[in-house]
């Protein structure tokens, strides 16, 4: 399971492991692509798919236990387990400490 797997660092990481025999499940909010960053949890999948890989979507939102409990769940019934857990989501604010909100600062904690 790795958070963060839609793109970028996250997918790579996907990526290698699906062509080393991993089943991957990538748990992250991407459902729609955005103009300035491409991949979804589902174009992921589907590039874990082509390298030969097993994938599993999840909508995941670190900070919702709910859905990261929904897609350990969902995990479970697909693969029956998980064995290695990747924290690779994260938020990032281009701005300096000082100008940065505290409601910004704690989606970042």
């Amino acid at each position: 399971m790795i958070s963060g797997a839609s793109r970028g660092i996250g997918k790579e990481i996907a990526l290698k492991l699906a062509q080393d025999g991993a089943n991957i499940v990538v748990a992250a909010k991407t459902t729609q692509p955005h103009p300035k960053l491409p991949g979804t949890i589902f174009t992921a999948v589907e590039d874990i798919e082509k390298v030969g890989g097993r994938g599993l979507a999840c909508v995941v939102d670190v900070r919702d236990e709910g859905s990261v409990q929904k897609a350990v769940e969902d995990t479970l019934h697909k693969f029956g387990g998980i064995d290695i857990l990747i924290n690779n989501a994260s938020a990032i604010s281009l701005t300096g400490t000082l100008e940065t909100s505290m409601k910004r600062y704690d989606l970042m904690h």
